[in-house]
């Protein structure tokens, strides 16, 4: 019996708070995971930007050569996957593969299909709408950012261009860089819940049933002890040491115990009286 009751309180006790703690965590994960693409989403713009303005003197001069040695540069760093200049109409101008020179982007692709899903192209994008996702040709994840490049006042006016001052787009760079590093602290970050998640577990579970033995089990186990030992048919006035609703049975039952045993013995002097 006890045992029963052991399973059937302690199980789904158990049951409940691993679900519990196992949704916390998945949630957790969740949030924190949302969080660090965001950031690295927020790193990559930042580093697009970084490179538009690198790039501004050369541009305003017209000096290709440099240009390209900076894109190059830029493609040579760590984690950066590809790096490309195309003008307005997608033609790639600059790019640290030679292979993509004077080839046109596909506007139907990922990170292009944002501005040319309508008839006309929008003239700009929000920071998250800037980022795309993608496995690329050597199976590398790869987020990507596609920055516009805008028309200023020193492009206009400058000698050696022709761009007019009614052209507020001029181009777009497009940078990606690997997401190795993002994933590898993911799973850092995802085995070491893991192993919380299990401390927590064993802790609480373990402190539940602790609990339980201590409040429940032992109460009912004494309770039983003092029921099933009476003494010629009565049971003492040694109440176990228990309390609240496992006191107020034993006492009901030594009351009931008792009141039988008198019925019992009357029952049982009757015949002698009549005798």
């Amino acid at each position: 019996m006890l045992s029963s009751i052991n399973s059937r309180a302690i199980v789904p006790v158990a049951c409940a708070v691993t679900g519990f703690v196992i949704a916390c965590c998945v949630l957790l994960f969740t949030f924190v995971k949302e969080d660090l693409i965001r950031g690295e989403i927020h790193h990559a713009v930042d580093l697009a930007d970084t490179v538009i303005k690198s790039t501004r003197y050369a541009m305003l001069h017209d000096d290709r050569e440099t240009l390209s040695n900076i894109i190059s540069s830029i493609g040579d760093q760590n984690q950066v996957e590809h790096v490309r200049i195309f003008n307005k109409k997608g033609l790639i101008m600059f790019s640290r593969e030679q292979g993509e020179l004077d080839k046109f982007i596909d506007k139907s692709a990922a990170g292009c299909n944002e501005c040319h899903a309508e008839e006309k192209p929008k003239g700009s994008l929000g920071t998250m709408a800037q980022a795309r996702q993608f496995t690329n040709k050597d199976g590398k994840d790869v987020l990507a950012i596609t920055a516009p490049i805008y028309n200023e006042p020193e492009c206009s006016n400058a000698a050696c261009h022709f761009h007019t001052s009614e052209q507020s787009l001029l181009g777009t760079l497009d940078i990606g860089v690997s997401q190795d590093p993002l994933k590898q602290t993911l799973g850092q970050l995802q085995n070491r819940m893991i192993v919380f998640s299990g401390m927590i577990l064993i802790l609480t579970v373990g402190a539940v049933c602790a609990l339980l033995y201590r409040q429940v089990f032992l109460p009912i186990k004494q309770l039983a002890d003092f029921t099933e030992t009476p003494v010629n048919g009565r049971l003492g006035e040694e109440f176990p040491d228990v309390s609240g609703d496992i006191a107020r049975l034993a006492r009901s039952f030594q009351e009931m115990t008792n009141r039988v045993h008198e019925l019992e013995t009357k029952a049982s002097a009757k015949p002698d009286d009549d005798s």
